[in-house]
């Protein structure tokens, strides 16, 4: 059981018991404007998400709940290695907590599981996650037209990659 701190955040396994924290994320239209699923409509509906990841093969997915002043407000990690993605809860954006967290994960993506690259899939009118991965040293490898397909509207797709530093 992985658990990452830094100096604001502790990163750990999702408990069934976030619940309803995670569901003030997942259920907020803001927050998930660029995510990969509709907002969700209930608690019931993110519970299923948190069954979903904690049975998840461990050698694909790497996620964490993020941990801020003991409530969760977010979710980061690896899925489908070596993709990271991130979603927090809209009153935390603007204070670098994304920053911190993803800093982690990349951090234990390297050292921990040994992967060469880490990769991400973001939503070209997403320019606050593009511009903090570009800040992070992500360099921009492709696009595409009409990638996801969310609630009967088309989404595109920049993707980007991270390379293992030289060790």
């Amino acid at each position: 059981m992985t658990i990452l701190t830094t100096s604001r955040l502790v990163l750990r396994p999702f408990d069934p018991a976030d619940a309803e924290d995670l569901f003030a994320v997942f259920g907020n239209a803001d927050a998930m404007r660029y995510w990969s699923t509709l907002p969700h409509a209930s608690v019931a509906v993110t519970a299923r998400m948190i069954e979903q990841s904690l049975a998840a093969d461990p050698s694909q997915h790497a996620e964490f709940a993020i941990e801020h002043d003991g409530k969760v407000i977010g979710k980061v990690g690896l899925w489908q290695m070596p993709e990271i993605g991130y979603v927090l809860h809209p009153d935390y954006w603007r204070r670098g907590i994304a920053t911190e967290a993803v800093q982690a994960v990349i951090a234990h993506g390297f050292e921990a599981l040994g992967l060469t690259r880490i990769t991400a899939d973001v939503d070209p009118e997403n320019t606050a996650s593009l511009a903090m991965l570009k800040r992070l040293g992500f360099v921009v490898t492709g696009q595409a037209q009409n990638t996801i397909k969310i609630g009967g509207k088309w989404f595109d797709s920049i993707y980007l990659e991270l390379a293992a530093p030289d060790r």
